[in-house]
């Protein structure tokens, strides 16, 4: 792979940003500095004058759909668009087909994106009502954690036995993620919208069917179970400003028990959006209210939530023009995410110190990962090269998911991805890839594994 030197950076990290070079080695980091001499006539080096070079972001929280529902998306397919939106590892959910709720079956992912994933990855184990024993089997070192349903969504996981979830919190000391959203809840208001729409529900009813009630009655619940059991616990996707009374900032993230996570989509849209937008928008929980979005960028910009991710959940055209019963939740975002966030910044909502912080440092903290998140010597050179002032748009022919279309399309944003590193590889340029080199499986360096 020989010497790359990136120079002229402004490199952020942990809050800082300096105006330096980075030389990677192979894989690695080997030095930062404000100015870094080439050591050898073969060094590559690129200017990145006047770009800003940011740790790949981690995204905790994707559904990539391999095996099983392949016609939405593959490892393959949207790894490549995670590269490109700047995000350079990803950890999967179970709810595939088949579900990844035996150690097998898990493994069979792992083997799948050895073979096809341009970004570095893990995938969570899916927790049933009957499947203790073989969630205790669960390597600490090379899975990420565990995925628990307490509310039903895409799949047919939804762990609803309070004895096996008190067994479940006990017995592992794995971190446990969780989708929070209160069946008996949902299940009541949809009943109560069937009745009066039947099966052509307006879209506008999704946050209502979808309430903060269902969404705070299942957190508070798991939060109260982690309190009593001393789980490690991290809450999925929040959604509402309710919610986020939930946790806390009193303490450094080092030492949280119970950590946060918020969607892009829930930072960006609120329910003023359906009406253009209609079941392009419709997630699990619910996008909500301009209140809740408010409230949503408040507990993030002050540590009360941890971590942002996409819960990148791609479905065809097809699914998502069906009507409100039938047209599934979730929709694709990992190559647009960061550019999002970006256009926030630009807005004077967030700083580019915190969006790393919030992407990149945070979920490597969280999940103990092995030499991500962050541009030090010595760590992985997954790196991200981003052009602040380099307008495009969202458009049917620059869209690379699978199912080929975005929430975000139509939209403007005003940051590029110019480069990503992935493990000191150059897998993306100005929109051309690096076809011939693949990720690498995420480790996990967690105390008393």
């Amino acid at each position: 792979m020989g010497l790359t030197l990136i120079k002229n950076a402004k490199i952020v990290n942990e809050g800082t940003i300096l105006e330096g070079d980075v030389l990677i080695d192979g894989e690695y980091i080997v030095d930062i500095d404000t100015s870094i001499s080439s050591k050898s006539a073969d060094t590559k080096i690129i200017d990145a004058e006047g770009k800003y070079l940011l740790p790949g972001a981690i995204d905790d929280q994707v559904h990539f759909r391999e095996p099983g529902l392949t016609r939405k998306a593959t490892i393959e397919t949207e790894s490549r668009a995670a590269i490109a939106g700047g995000i350079t590892s990803f950890i999967e959910m179970p709810n595939t087909v088949p579900q990844a709720t035996t150690q097998e079956l898990l493994e069979q992912k792992f083997e799948i994106a050895a073979q096809t994933s341009y970004a570095n990855y893990s995938f969570m184990f899916g927790g049933t009502n009957d499947n203790l024993e073989e969630l205790m089997k669960t390597n600490p070192k090379n899975v990420a954690g565990i995925k628990l349903f307490l509310g039903s969504s895409t799949g047919d996981m939804l762990v609803d036995n309070q004895e096996v979830l008190e067994k479940i919190f006990s017995s592992t000391k794995m971190l446990i993620a969780v989708h929070c959203e209160d069946e008996a809840t949902i299940k009541a208001n949809l009943e109560s919208y069937l009745e009066q729409y039947g099966e052509d529900i307006p879209i506008e009813k999704h946050p209502k069917i979808r309430s903060e009630r269902a969404c705070y009655l299942s957190s508070s619940k798991a939060i109260e179970l982690a309190k009593k059991t001393g789980a490690r616990l991290h809450v999925f996707h929040l959604s509402t400003a309710k919610e986020t009374e939930l946790f806390t900032n009193k303490i450094p993230l080092e030492q949280k028990q119970i950590t946060a996570e918020v969607c892009v989509h829930h930072l960006w849209f609120d329910e003023s959006d359906y009406k253009e937008k209609g079941t392009y928008i419709k997630w699990n929980p619910a996008v909500k209210t301009a209140e809740d979005k408010e409230g949503l960028w408040k507990a993030l910009l002050d540590d009360r939530i941890d971590v942002i991710a996409t819960d990148h959940a791609p479905h065809t055209k097809e699914e998502k023009k069906q009507v409100y019963t039938k047209a599934p939740s979730g929709g694709p975002l990992v190559q647009h995410a960061l550019p999002a966030l970006l256009k926030a910044h630009r807005k004077g909502k967030i700083s580019i110190e915190k969006i790393v912080e919030k992407m990149a440092h945070n979920p490597a903290k969280i999940f103990h990962i092995e030499k991500r998140g962050f541009i030090k010597k010595g760590f992985y050179a997954d790196l991200v090269l981003v052009d602040i002032a380099s307008p495009w748009t969202v458009t049917k022919e620059n869209i690379l998911y699978k199912c080929g279309w975005s929430p975000f399309e139509g939209t403007t944003f005003y940051s590029k991805i110019t480069h990503t590193f992935v493990n000191g590889n150059l897998m993306y340029k100005l929109g051309k890839f690096n076809d011939t080199i693949k990720g690498k499986r995420l480790l996990f360096n967690r105390p008393n594994a």
